[in-house]
């Protein structure tokens, strides 16, 4: 489980990402690169990592579904995601 301020960081950071993206795509637009310079860090959409909505984790997300590995197997072995089945060959 990721630390309450790692999740919030993240929180603040999509919020600041599109507050700043209409005014990013006209500078970028403009080719005013040192204005886009003096927008905050975190209002930049590379600066976003994707974190599971259930624990927080940072790694091993599955963009389709929006949670880590871990919780996506336990929750397709309890039944809990519909058309998901564990694999057998």
């Amino acid at each position: 489980m990721a630390k309450e301020s790692m999740k919030a960081r993240e929180v603040k950071r999509a919020k600041l990402v599109a507050k700043y993206a209409a005014k990013r795509a006209q500078l970028i637009a403009d080719g005013d690169y040192v204005a886009l310079q003096k927008l905050p860090k975190n209002a930049s959409p590379v600066r976003l990592h994707n974190r599971c909505k259930l624990t927080g984790r940072p790694k091993g997300y599955v963009r389709k579904f929006g949670i880590s590995r871990i919780n996506l197997r336990e929750m397709a072995l309890k039944g809990l995601l519909p058309g998901v089945k564990k694999a057998s060959w």
